[in-house]
């Protein structure tokens, strides 16, 4: 009863509110443009990139978890809903929500709704910490505060500014010769509207130098290129001027994962490309990423994935050609 009582306050104040009225139906007209320009821009499932570090993806079936590497981006639905997790944290978001990621991370994630007639859109524009730093700079914005970490990834409301410069973006693919000038300022746009969000400080975390969460940056920049190689966390720790303690703490508050966790699912993840990619056995694969024991990589391989090595890699082969043949 309360509910029903608060709903009906609430729509009595968007009646008796034009500018509230007129900022919904911006947000709608914006929201149905953004599925459509989608849509007719990829007719079948599968991603495109129409404009560099733009990609939009089309999927007309929910998905099992699919794992990767996340790479700083802005992130938003125009139609169906989707998850992500990052260690034990999860993400859910809709055409209501984006998604913000600020770090290079090992994650999963999967699409909650899709059918044939109506398929998941969605968007990613990747985000050049250049780019962000000039905006940052440009804007006033002050350093943001030290010693504090930020959970690398988060979801928010799209306020109406945000989605209709996003829109604003993706309408510039039907005007190439106004493309090259256009695109760079509403990118910055795009920035800026993130910068003064809800999501602004995890923004200027990742991007300003100084905070704990520059120095994880930088751990994870390390364990993401040396991560078949045997990692001591007294060595990382002492490089970046932390205690064994306080790195472990600030790693896990911005990556939900301790360094361990993440470098077996950075192994695990990159195993399984050279077996799909590479046709390497199981060993071979173990062997490259840094596993000495063939049964410590098959258990927690299928720990990960929920298959054997050799098995999740027949069904993943198995399930590209039926794909394949349906289109």
């Amino acid at each position: 009863m309360n509910a029903a009582r608060t709903s009906e306050k609430s729509d009595r104040a968007l009646i008796n509110n034009p500018q509230a009225r007129r900022e919904v139906a911006r947000s709608q007209a914006n929201r149905e443009e953004l599925t459509e320009r989608i849509a007719g821009a990829i007719a079948h499932d599968g991603v495109i990139e129409p404009l560099k570090g733009l990609f939009f993806y089309r999927t007309s079936f929910p998905s099992e978890c699919l794992h990767s590497v996340s790479i700083p981006s802005f992130c938003v639905i125009a139609q169906g809903s989707k998850e992500v997790l990052l260690g034990s944290d999860r993400y859910q978001y809709d055409p209501m929500h984006y998604l913000l990621g600020t770090v290079e991370l090992p994650i999963a994630s999967r699409i909650l709704e899709a059918t044939q007639e109506k398929p998941y859109l969605g968007l990613r524009l990747d985000l050049d910490s250049t780019l962000v730093g000039s905006v940052i700079v440009e804007a006033g914005y002050p350093s943001a505060q030290r010693g504090v970490s930020v959970k690398a990834i988060d979801v928010s409301p799209l306020d109406t500014d945000l989605l209709d410069a996003t829109v604003r973006l993706v309408r510039l693919l039907d005007s190439p010769a106004e493309a090259p000038v256009l695109v760079p300022l509403i990118k910055r746009e795009i920035i800026y509207r993130l910068l003064v969000g809800a999501q602004g400080n995890r923004l200027r975390q990742i991007a300003i130098l100084g905070g704990h969460t520059h120095h994880i940056a930088k751990a994870v920049d390390r364990l993401r290129k040396d991560f078949n190689q045997p990692l001591r966390i007294e060595d990382v720790a002492q490089e970046l001027g932390m205690s064994v303690s306080g790195f472990h703490h600030h790693f896990k508050s911005v990556t939900a994962m301790s360094p361990l966790q993440f470098q077996k699912q950075l192994r695990l993840q990159e195993a399984r490309r050279l077996m799909l990619g590479q046709n390497l056995d199981a060993s071979s694969a173990a062997y490259q990423v840094g596993y000495d024991d063939a049964s410590h990589f098959n258990r927690e391989y299928k720990r990960l994935f929920g298959n054997p090595p050799m098995r999740d890699v027949e069904r993943l082969r198995k399930a590209a050609r039926e794909t394949a043949n349906s289109v």
